[in-house]
Formats: C-alpha cells, sequence, structure tokens
C-alpha cells in the first residue's frame, strides 16, 4: 500500500480514536453528579386553599415523636410544631378522626406533649411507609376516608412514603408545607416539588398551607 494513503488511514483511525473518545468523555460530564453544582431549582408548586369534607377527611401525624422530632436532630420540627397543633385542634372541633404514627422503638408516650394523642386516637408504629406492617389502611377504609391531612417528619421519610402510600390506594392527599419538616429546607423543597410531580399520582396531592385549610 502506497506511503501516502497508509498515513491517511493512520491519521483518520487516530482523529477517529480522538473524537470517540471525547464523546465518552461528554456523555460521562452529562451526569447529574457532574452537574450538580449548576442546577437550578424549578418554580415552586401553587399552594390552594381547601375546604374539608369532615365526613370523609382524616388527619395523619407522623411521627412527632422526641426520637425523630427534637432540637437537635430536626429543629425544624420542633418549629413547626405550634402551627400543626392549630390544625389538630381545628380537626379535633370539626370530628375529623385523627390518626398518629411513631417511628420504630418509640411509644405513644413520646410524642410532643402538644400534640398528644386523645384517648381515642389510634397510634401506629412503623418505619417511613406507615401502610406497611400496621393497620392503617383498615383504620382509614373503617372511617370511610377518602381524603387525608398528611402533616409530620421527617418530609423525606414518613410523609413523602405514607401520603405516596395514600395516593396509591386512591386517596386524596392535602399536605401543608408548613406541617412537614426535615433536617434542611433542601429536602423539604425536594419533597415538595416530587409530590406534584410523581407520575401517575401527582393530581392526588394538594400543596397548601395549615391557614388554607377550612373545616
Amino acid at each position: 500500500m502506497p506511503t501516502r494513503i497508509l498515513f491517511v488511514l493512520r491519521t483518520v483511525a487516530t482523529i477517529a480514536g480522538i473524537a470517540s473518545c471525547l464523546v465518552v468523555q461528554s456523555a460521562r460530564a452529562q451526569t447529574i453528579i457532574d452537574q450538580w453544582s449548576s442546577v437550578t431549582a424549578p418554580p415552586p408548586p401553587p399552594l390552594k386553599a381547601v375546604m374539608i369534607d369532615k365526613s370523609t377527611t382524616a388527619l395523619l401525624m407522623l411521627d412527632f415523636n422526641e426520637q425523630t422530632c427534637n432540637p437537635q436532630r430536626r429543629p425544624r420540627c420542633i418549629a413547626s410544631i405550634p402551627k400543626v397543633k392549630t390544625l389538630l385542634t381545628a380537626a379535633r372541633t370539626a370530628g375529623v378522626p385523627v390518626v398518629f404514627s411513631i417511628s420504630g422503638g418509640s411509644k405513644a408516650a413520646d410524642i410532643a406533649k402538644d400534640l398528644a394523642p386523645a384517648a381515642n386516637d389510634p397510634v401506629i408504629s412503623s418505619g417511613v411507609d406507615k401502610f406497611s406492617g400496621t393497620d392503617l389502611e383498615k383504620i382509614l377504609k373503617d372511617k370511610g376516608t377518602k381524603t387525608v391531612i398528611v402533616v409530620g417528619t421527617a418530609a423525606h421519610g414518613a410523609v413523602l412514603y405514607t401520603a405516596s402510600g395514600a395516593a396509591i390506594r386512591g386517596m386524596k392527599v392535602i399536605v401543608p408545607v408548613d406541617g412537614i419538616s426535615a433536617e434542611n429546607t433542601y429536602v423539604e423543597q425536594y419533597v415538595v416539588w416530587h409530590l406534584v410531580n410523581v407520575p401517575v399520582i401527582g393530581p392526588a396531592f394538594t400543596l397548601t398551607t395549615i391557614d388554607q385549610v377550612t373545616f
């Protein structure tokens, strides 16, 4: 083969190899980890006022026990308690059923005193999904529940998974954003965005504030 043709072929092969490497490097650079610092948060989802149907709604109070809701681990949970107390009081006054959950290894007496369960309030214990291994689904069905109001901690734990579990079971889910908490604002922001953008069940969720809930 003539030297000139051989040189051209080798040059083309070299260029192709370089191009291939550039494509691979470019593809690697597209991972979310590589782009992490350049991500821009989407606009906040809208908050809507809600009128509660007292006959078909239940309030879920998730993991306000001292093991998960304390100044050291989640000070934002402690800060949410006064507001959540107003929701709990309004629900009780309206005759809306209230169900409490606690995290594993805790007991009902560990729930924040301002949010303490009444004698007839069910208290269930589970991991992040409060439907898992508990009677929560039966409790809600027996009460004719079609809508749940979900408050609690952690936003990315009990709130996210239990709210999703309710939506998967065909219920409407109301989430007052000032009634959920996590270790930091980024986590709460992610969860709020996720709830209304998750495929299939996203339309089941309504974001609101406690002041916008009317019984």
